[in-house]
């Protein structure tokens, strides 16, 4: 089995430990490994058994502060005791107040909440006293959803400031990235189903590029909803064999003409293995894994990556959808020697991705940027007039340049003039211009 449960207590001599956080608006997952171990365990609900997710729900008792979480939210509002919060997640996104109990409550307030109580449970295996830092992982991740994340974190007081983010695609590369080479030779496809939809992610690698580049493709099936997604008996023997033909026929279609080193399959919705003909299909030359708790772990591997715990990624650049896709620098004279200026690595999250730098102005009213692509295709300069700037003698302009992505394929450079000491004083110079580097 895939994601198998390992539980037990961390190592005496091994106290410290990071955590990878999933959420989503249906479940929250906790997957925590120690500094010294290769592989992350899974926080389970139930001790002895594979149930990882917690609902991600809270329940506040009528009339009183006194709130639940998870099942015990579940289980006391359906006896009538609260009402109950859902959404948890999209709610922090919209910002919006969040009524309960006729009293207006933070929705990431609320999120944070639920975060904090569910991590409570983790101190029955490894005191948070000794926690190095957590990677927190969601299907979109978004200049949005980092601020609330960003809130979210102050707010948990935790004993580490070493708290970072990423998306369900960068879990997934992590995860792929930390097994064996030879499930990863090719290319690996991730199959996570929730019975709403069905996403299909295809891991795939450029090895002529250092480091080599890996990037992810993404196809959504909304064909693959169940008639009655929430319904507890699951589906009817007709409605099993319409998900395993749609299945078989998507699976074909992904897997034509390409060469898969191994599959993987995630997710609530594959739990009444109606996948029969396709998991079938699928097994014909090719590894094949089911489990739960993948984007959870890959949050671990995240971390330790993060942290410098591991070199599993130092040949490797992930290129994802929030990713800069193309290292940014300048050409430049050290020492009376042409040589290159790295301003922003590819592989960084693109709405994190900025810089502020002073340069002299060798002569002209020019400046270059060089973006070099990580997809092997050829570097491309791009050219920024500064219309208005003082003629001065050649290395006597001091310009402030600031760079930052503002969409996941646009680059704004903002130029100042800062003149050169006293000799030739600051113009009000500022120019500002967007390109498009895709």
């Amino acid at each position: 089995m895939l994601l198998e449960k390992t539980e037990g207590n961390l190592k005496k001599n091994s106290r410290r430990f990071v955590i990878g956080y999933d959420l989503s608006d249906s479940y929250a997952q906790i997957s925590y490994c120690s500094l010294e171990a290769e592989e992350p365990e899974t926080l389970a609900t139930v001790t002895g058994t594979e149930q990882y997710n917690i609902p991600v729900v809270l329940c506040k008792r009528n009339g009183v502060n006194q709130w639940f979480y998870g099942k015990e939210a579940l289980k006391f509002a359906e006896e009538g005791g609260g009402e109950l919060v859902k959404n948890l997640l999209t709610r922090a996104r919209t910002g919006e107040l969040v009524n309960i109990d006729g009293d207006g409550f933070d929705p990431v307030a609320l999120l944070t909440l639920f975060i904090r109580r569910s991590m409570s449970v983790l101190g029955l295996t490894a005191s948070l006293d000794y926690l190095d830092g957590i990677m927190f992982t969601v299907d979109n991740l978004d200049k949005r959803m980092v601020e609330v994340f960003a809130n979210v974190a102050a707010n948990l007081h935790l004993k580490t400031d070493k708290i970072f983010f990423q998306s369900h695609m960068e879990s997934f590369y992590y995860y792929t990235l930390y097994q064996p080479k030879e499930l990863w030779t090719y290319e690996v496809l991730l199959c996570d189903y929730d019975n709403y939809r069905l996403k299909v992610y295809a891991l795939n690698s450029n090895k002529k590029t250092t480091p080599v580049a890996m990037y992810i493709d993404i196809d959504e099936y909304e064909e693959m909803r169940r008639k009655d997604p929430e319904f507890p008996d699951g589906p009817d023997v007709e409605e099993k064999h319409r998900l395993d033909m749609k299945f078989l026929d998507i699976v074909r279609e992904k897997c034509k003409g390409r060469m898969i080193s191994c599959i993987y399959l995630i997710g609530d919705g594959y739990k009444e293995d109606w996948a029969v003909e396709s998991l079938r299909y699928l097994c014909m030359g090719r590894r094949v894994f089911k489990g739960n708790n993948l984007y959870s772990k890959g949050a671990c591997y995240g971390i330790k990556e993060k942290l410098g715990l591991s070199e599993e990624g130092r040949n490797y650049a992930f290129l994802g959808l929030d990713k800069l896709k193309a290292n940014i620098g300048m050409k430049v004279l050290r020492k009376g020697l042409d040589s290159y200026f790295a301003v922003m690595d590819a592989g960084v999250n693109w709405f994190e991705a900025k810089k502020e730098y002073d340069v002299i102005l060798e002569d002209g009213s020019d400046i270059s940027i060089i973006l070099t692509p990580l997809n092997g295709k050829e570097a491309k300069e791009i050219h920024m007039t500064l219309e208005g700037l003082p003629e001065r003698p050649k290395r006597t302009t001091r310009l402030r340049i600031a760079i930052e992505m503002v969409s996941e394929n646009q680059l704004s450079i903002k130029v100042k003039d800062m003149g050169f000491g006293e000799l030739f004083p600051a113009s009000e110079g500022e120019w500002k211009k967007i390109f498009d580097i895709a």
